[in-house]
């Protein structure tokens, strides 16, 4: 007998998952949510089709208050909206997904607590084997990187193109992830990224709405012209 709602459950994160292509914004750590909300709508306004709340604040009440400002915003812009490690948070302000790194706990138990229908991602660096390990574990995409030399994490570890191409047998979207700028993404669309997560070159511009379109505009073009 078809387990119908466990297959309707993965109709509806396979549907979502493909919404990740071309820009996916993840937020730098502001204290001042008026601020993080105007940045979040300008990125939004210029083309980001998902966004990554990420704060490392260990405010949990500002966690609360922006994540569920930003889940607002995100709805009303059919955006997808993924929270950084913390699921409880994710299934409380009603996100799209979570995004969790390698100490941030299993798929599993992610799983559990946000239920079947919203979608997990998984960091996996540059360890193909990790990724196939985490598709396995239930991980609706993947994310890979440091492309290149990031200020946000300086010391990440590297990951090469050629992995892109070989994450295209995993059958989960893939994102690209580390310095990614306007000059730079095109090459990693090209080498397979549906996407590429990108923070300090859309948010710590001067015209954040004009940093995002330089990427959001011209994703689908790189393939076509490389």
């Amino acid at each position: 007998m078809r387990a119908a709602g466990i297959d309707d459950a993965a109709v509806v994160r396979r549907a979502k998952a493909r919404r990740l292509v071309g820009l996916y914004a993840v937020t730098p750590d502001l204290a001042g949510t008026a601020d993080l909300v105007a940045r979040v709508e300008a990125a939004l306004a210029g083309g980001a089709g998902a966004i990554q709340y990420r704060s490392k604040s260990t405010d949990a009440a500002l966690r609360h208050r922006q994540a569920e400002a930003l889940a607002r915003i995100a709805t009303e812009r059919g955006a997808l909206f993924i929270v950084n490690d913390d699921a409880t948070l994710c299934a409380t302000v009603g996100a799209d997904g979570v995004h969790l790194g390698e100490s941030d706990g299993s798929a599993a138990a992610a799983r559990a607590i946000i239920g079947p229908e919203r979608i997990i991602g998984i960091s996996c660096y540059n360890d193909f084997a990790l990724a196939e390990a985490a598709v396995a574990a239930g991980a609706d995409y993947v994310a890979f990187g440091s492309f290149f030399p990031s200020s946000v994490k300086p010391d990440a570890r590297r990951a090469d193109v050629a992995l892109l191409a070989r994450a295209g047998t995993l059958g989960v979207p893939v994102v690209a992830i580390g310095g990614i700028t306007a000059e730079n993404a095109g090459s990693l669309e090209r080498a397979g990224a549906h996407a590429v997560a990108v923070i300090s070159a859309v948010f710590d511009a001067p015209d954040v709405e004009a940093a995002a379109r330089a990427i959001a505009g011209r994703w689908g073009r790189s393939r076509a012209t490389g």
